[in-house]
Formats: structure tokens, C-alpha cells, sequence
């Protein structure tokens, strides 16, 4: 048999690598004799740089260090949560031919933050790490926008690029969501230009920037934030909106990363799907020519899985390559419509809290299973 093996990170447990590589020694354990392809997949979250850089022959990383992903307004606490970060030592991608690769997660991240500060973690650092890139001369950007610790409209972002954005006194008003209750006037006209290639917004979401879908509302309890505190981070972003022409607040994609999207689209950025990039790159539709079983596979498997995320994506090339699809996830709480097979991980562990303890060892089991599944439909297979 011909098997691909394409997952998405499994976020904060395991990246996409090492689940492929699990999945894949646990196929290996029932099925040696089996050429079995491993194209680890990314969809603009957290990972997507080293999709690429496994994808990509002589792609290098690039080190640099950005500011941390929460500051505080004054410099003093508020209610006695955050503090500021201290920088963050990471790294963005340039490919061959002048293509730079910038991830979010890399700089502010939900995971980078603890505790979880909704009002006062920002996009600064994603923004230095754009302005790195622009300053080694990249003639093309990709933006992966996913995995934001922030709500901040990706203010941060263009202010690290240029942008002022000032209070009633004419004086800055600072970073994250907070200050953008404060906000009088953007002045946008100091953005450092485009690279002449133009940049990609890689993302996993089409969600407009303000309202029921938007960036607060849908993704505002993951950064900490509750009801109470929706309220205010939509009006908030709502202000900054109102105050940024030419762009919609339900463009598709706005309220990506707590509205990162919505910021980088005002720099004239373009929306790109995160999933069918990584794929290319990867020469994934090539692998999948011939192939008797594709896997892929993300941590959580939900309703917004459909809307553009690595294992839609996959799905879809496999059907256009006639080649039936499993489905690995750590959790399913949706139907997973156009699979064949489908394994959770809580559920070969007993419960979600024991496959996130050890994830390597359930990938691996997961793909022992589905290896045995695909045995006893076999002729001659045990």
C-alpha cells in the first residue's frame, strides 16, 4: 500500500512533524512492509513555519528577538494580572527566491501568555518580526496569523510597522485591546510599504472582525476573556474600525487572530488560504497520486474544522486523487463528513486530559488502529 500521512499540529501537544512521524510508526508497527509518506501540514497557525521549512529545500531560519506578547498600559498592573513580557527570542522563514515566512505564534502567542491577559496582550512582536523580514530585503511575505494571545485588531502589528494610533492629547495610546478604548485617530500613512511580491494573510478562519462570528465573540472566552469582558473587546475593536477607511469590519478573515486579520488587510495584505499554500509547497497533490489511504489529522475537530483548516483541505485533495481519507483528531465533537475512518484520541485514552499527557504514545496507537482496520479488509491481511 501507498499511505500519506498529512496532520496538522496538535496545538500545544505535539506539532505536525512528530504526529506525522507518530502516526506513521504506529502504521509501521502492523503494516511494515507498506510505503508510507509522511508531509507534516500546516493551515497559518501554530507550526506553519515548520511545515514550510520541511516542505521547502533550503529554506532558512532566520533568528531574531521581539518584544513579548503583553504589555501594561502605564506600566502598571491591572487588577494585579499581567506584567510585562519579557522579549521572546524566535525566528521567521526566508525561502528561496525572497519569500519570508512570519508566523504569529512564533511571537504572541496563547501560549506564550500565563495568565491570560484579553485586554493587554498585542501583536508588537509579530509586527518586529514582519519589520525583520522587510529589513533583509524579502520580496514576498506569508503571514500566518494563527494561535493570537490578543484582540488587539493586530494594532500592535502595524504599529511595530509604522502606523501611530493617538488619543484625544494627540499622544500614543498604547498596546492591546484596552488602549483601543482610548483611541481617537489612526494615522496609517507611515506604514512601511508592501515588499513589491505583495503579502499573503495565511489563515484558518473567515470570520468578519466585529459581531456574533466576530473576533471577541468567538474567540475572546480561549484568551480569557467572559462575557462581560466580550462586550468590551467588541466595542473596543468596533471604535478602532470605525476609525480605519477603505476596509470592512466583515471582510472575511478581519477577525482572524483576534483581528490581526482586519490590521494587516488595512496594510493591504491579502487573504490566502493558509492549508492549500502549505500544500503546495509541499508537492502534497503530487504525493497523493496513487496513493490507497490518506491521514490526516489536528487536535480538536470541531465545526469550524470544514471553513479552511489542514484536514479539510487534505480531505478535498484526497477526494480530487480518488484516495479515501482517515481522520486523526484529539478530539471529535463534529461529524466527520467525507471520512472513511476516523480515531479520537480522548477516546483511546479514556479521556481528553490523558491523551494531551502523552500524545506520541495515542498517535502512534491511533495509527496502529487504523493500520489493523485497513488489514482486515485486506485479502490475505490479519
Amino acid at each position: 500500500m501507498h499511505v500519506v500521512i498529512a496532520p496538522d499540529s496538535f496545538k500545544g501537544t505535539a506539532s505536525a512533524a512528530d504526529a506525522a512521524a507518530a502516526i506513521a510508526r504506529g502504521w509501521r508497527s502492523v503494516r511494515a512492509d507498506d510505503e508510507v509518506v509522511e508531509r507534516p501540514m500546516a493551515d497559518g497557525g501554530e507550526g506553519t513555519l515548520d511545515a514550510f521549512e520541511a516542505a521547502v529545500p533550503d529554506a532558512r531560519r532566520m533568528p531574531i528577538t521581539v518584544r513579548g506578547p503583553v504589555a501594561v498600559q502605564g506600566r502598571v498592573a491591572v487588577q494585579g494580572r499581567a506584567t510585562d513580557s519579557a522579549p521572546i527570542a524566535t525566528h521567521w522563514l526566508l525561502l528561496p527566491g525572497g519569500t519570508g515566512v512570519v508566523e504569529l505564534a512564533a511571537t504572541s502567542a496563547l501560549s506564550l501568555v500565563d495568565p491570560l491577559a484579553p485586554f493587554d496582550a498585542h501583536t508588537a512582536g509579530f509586527g518586529d518580526a514582519i519589520a525583520a523580514a522587510l529589513d533583509a530585503g524579502v520580496k514576498r511575505l506569508l503571514l500566518a496569523v494563527g494561535g493570537s494571545a490578543s484582540t488587539d485588531g493586530g494594532v500592535g502589528a502595524l504599529s511595530a510597522l509604522g502606523a501611530r494610533f493617538l488619543g484625544v492629547d494627540g499622544r500614543p495610546v498604547g498596546l492591546g485591546n484596552r488602549a483601543l478604548g482610548r483611541l481617537d485617530r489612526v494615522e496609517l500613512s507611515g506604514l512601511r510599504p508592501l515588499p513589491d511580491g505583495g503579502a499573503v494573510v495565511l489563515g484558518d478562519v473567515t470570520n468578519p472582525l466585529l459581531g456574533e462570528g466576530g473576533a471577541a465573540a468567538v474567540f475572546g472566552p480561549q484568551k480569557g476573556a467572559d462575557a462581560a469582558d466580550i462586550i468590551v473587546l467588541e466595542a473596543n475593536l468596533a471604535r478602532f474600525a470605525r476609525l480605519v477607511p477603505g476596509v470592512s469590519a466583515e471582510a472575511p478573515g478581519a477577525g482572524a487572530a483576534g483581528g490581526a486579520g482586519f490590521g494587516l488587510l488595512a496594510w493591504g495584505a491579502e487573504m490566502g488560504g493558509g492549508a492549500a499554500l502549505v500544500a503546495s509547497a509541499a508537492g502534497l497533490a503530487h504525493d497523493l497520486v496513487g496513493a490507497d489511504l490518506v491521514v490526516t489529522g489536528e487536535g480538536r475537530f470541531d465545526g469550524q474544522s470544514e471553513a479552511g483548516k489542514a484536514p479539510s483541505h487534505v480531505a478535498r485533495l484526497a477526494a480530487e486523487a480518488g484516495a479515501p481519507v482517515a481522520l486523526i483528531a484529539g478530539s471529535i465533537t463534529a461529524e466527520p463528513r467525507g471520512f472513511a475512518a476516523s480515531v479520537a484520541l480522548a477516546g483511546l485514552a479514556g479521556d481528553r486530559a490523558a491523551a494531551m499527557a502523552d500524545p506520541v504514545r495515542w498517535l502512534e496507537a491511533a495509527g496502529a488502529r487504523l493500520a489493523r482496520g485497513h488489514s482486515s479488509r485486506t485479502p490475505g491481511g490479519t
